[in-house]
């Protein structure tokens, strides 16, 4: 049944992504130059005690017929394009909804669609109006969430389906969320909360905050009432906002999850929901920014786990540098070669000559080529000397895939971790710790002997400066923009930090510590065509590309679109420039705003 909205109740929403991490996202509401409200933010239900806009941007009304139907009216000025008077709102049928166990069973009556639309579980599984390519609402209502929590894989699987198909549309999840849950729920991609849990703890006695329900301190002058409730509310949003912007979300998260067990069932499931899809993760973050690995989630975090799998599938050593392996642990300063103790360990090395790979947690293994890039260079966690099970096997499968992929011909073990004797493939180890610190002078002592020891034997050879440093690059390069063959022939010009890429008499390139990767030229435009693998970006043939990228110009991607990739961007299959992602690939089927910054126009 599809509702007809009374004149007035149509509008357009004003909503810009401010800031993003994944499927997490605060919208600024309203004139995208100076927002009223932004989310994440609260629904308000009949019987709710009023507050700011700020807060608040929402109120939702549902009637008591059968099928019922739902308001959703802005308290603010957000409609499009005057925001001078309070709006949008929109009505909508809510249909027959059935519990989501009987997925096999059609209701009959489906909801209706238009700006505000309801979705089900049991919609998802049988109304093919969902899948109608004009349909594109702004705010989508998921009716059933509170059943669907009780399913955690069920659950993630409707939210996942959701924010891909309408990644234009804030999504609302009634009766589920509250301030102990506010990071997660929004870290999966829910945008709008409302009041329903706190009511229920306020009836109870009970005061819900950031750690759960909990008896309130009356001698500290604390209450259950509903404004006491509403005052954890403000906190745990401004939390929740301040570190999506900071980028730091997950670590909250992390934290978060351990309230209850479902909570670190659903941050499971959704890690490995996430865990390989394309067009979510990130391809260079700022370099102030953190990956904090404190807890035993971060095993799971996707980025660790898309790290993992691309060490064991795609890596491969610098060309001829595969002869000596010398594993060394890992340093709390990153990139490791800024610390002192791997500025000793260099030293004591006396060679490049050698394969360098640090061995850490939760990533398993760095080689040297690579610690420049994310999340090498920004992850951060306890180091104790100790090692979980887990960890152990991660890093010796991960040893034993780079050692089958290769041919080393020994291995000198300065790591501290004894693995499993068939991790090291029956190569020859020497562990140049032998118990002792890795920093101690005789530790040292037997690192440089074992080097050069294993030099003399096999046959290393010393790389040049620039070679130190093209390997270097490619290696980065296969990372980070799927290939390596637009550096053949290049040359390496100027003083570090900042070395030149030159090709010829161009300059095609520069590698950023910043960035932690590299700013490239409009020189670099057809050899990346040819020599790599950027994600690739149409643009609408005929439309006159002038600024920053957009939905309403772009006809498709192709490849995995992560925040901060180079793009290549073509119109009329011919290639006509770079741009840098600011939204990963999911967000680009609908949402507003700018989507990549342009960066080099041919």
């Amino acid at each position: 049944m599809e509702v007809l909205l009374p004149n007035g109740m149509d509008g357009v929403l004003g909503r810009t992504v401010q800031s993003r991490d994944r499927f997490a996202r605060s919208w600024g509401l309203g004139d995208r130059s100076s927002p009223e409200a932004r989310t994440p933010a609260l629904v308000l239900l009949e019987g709710d005690p009023s507050t700011d806009v700020s807060l608040a941007p929402f109120q939702a009304q549902t009637t008591r017929t059968l099928p019922a139907t739902l308001t959703l009216t802005s308290r603010g000025c957000f409609e499009v394009p005057g925001f001078d008077a309070p709006g949008p709102a929109w009505s909508v049928g809510l249909g027959h909804v059935l519990p989501p166990e009987m997925e096999e069973a059609d209701a009959g009556e489906a909801g209706g669609t238009g700006p505000l639309l309801p979705v089900s579980w049991q919609r998802m599984m049988h109304d093919p109006a969902l899948m109608d390519t004009e349909l594109a609402p702004q705010v989508v209502v998921l009716t059933d969430a509170l059943a669907l929590t009780s399913n955690p894989r069920r659950f993630i699987d409707a939210l996942v389906a959701i924010k891909r198909r309408f990644p234009g549309a804030l999504l609302w999840a009634p009766g589920i969320g509250g301030p102990d849950n506010l990071a997660l729920l929004t870290w999966m991609g829910v945008d709008l909360f409302d009041l329903a849990r706190s009511r229920q703890a306020a009836a109870s006695g009970m005061l819900l905050d950031r750690g759960g329900p909990r008896t309130p301190a009356v001698d500290l002058g604390e209450s259950s009432d509903i404004d006491r409730q509403l005052m954890a509310w403000r906190s745990a949003l401004s939390e929740v906002r301040e570190h999506l912007v900071a980028g730091t979300l997950r670590q909250v998260v992390d934290r978060q999850a351990l309230v209850a067990p479902s909570t670190v069932a659903q941050l499971r499931h959704h890690d490995e929901a996430c865990a390989g899809q394309e067009g979510l993760l990130e391809r260079h973050v700022p370099r102030g920014r953190r990956l904090m690995c404190m807890a035993e989630t971060s095993l799971h975090e996707p980025a660790i786990n898309d790290w993992v799998q691309w060490m064991n599938t795609e890596y491969r050593a610098p060309q001829g540098l595969d002869r000596l392996l010398v594993l060394l642990p890992c340093s709390a300063r990153k990139p490791y070669r800024s610390s002192k103790s791997h500025r000793r360990f260099i030293e004591a090395i006396g060679t490049n000559a050698v394969h360098e790979v640090m061995v850490t947690s939760p990533l398993g293994l760095v080689p040297r080529d690579l610690e420049q890039t994310w999340p090498a260079q920004h992850y951060d966690l306890a180091v104790t000397g100790r090692w979980s099970a887990d960890e152990v096997n991660r890093i010796g499968g991960m040893l034993s895939s780079l050692i089958e992929k290769h041919d080393y011909q020994c291995i000198v073990d300065h790591s501290g971790l004894t693995l499993p004797e068939a991790c090291y493939q029956g190569l020859p180890r020497v562990d140049t710790r032998q118990g002792e610190s890795a920093g101690s002078r005789s530790a040292l002592e037997r690192l440089g002997d074992a080097v050069r020891e294993a030099v003399r034997t096999h046959g290393a050879r010393r790389r040049s400066r620039d070679a130190l440093h093209m390997d270097e690059w490619k290696s980065a390069s296969r990372r980070l923009l799927g290939g390596d063959g637009w550096l053949d022939g290049a040359e390496v010009r100027g003083r570090p930090p900042r070395f030149r890429i030159m090709n010829g008499a161009d300059q095609i390139g520069q590698w950023s510590p910043d960035r932690g990767g590299f700013a490239l030229s409009k020189a670099s435009v057809l050899l990346l065509a040819e020599g790599a693998s950027l994600p690739r970006v149409h643009l609408v043939a005929g439309v006159a590309w002038k600024g920053d990228l957009h939905v309403g110009i772009v006809e498709r991607l192709d490849g995995d679109v992560r925040v901060g990739s180079d793009l290549l961007v073509l119109q009329d299959g011919n290639p006509v420039g770079l741009a840098r992602a600011l939204a990963p690939g999911w967000e680009w089927a609908g949402t507003p705003g700018r989507l990549a910054k342009a960066h080099q126009r041919l």
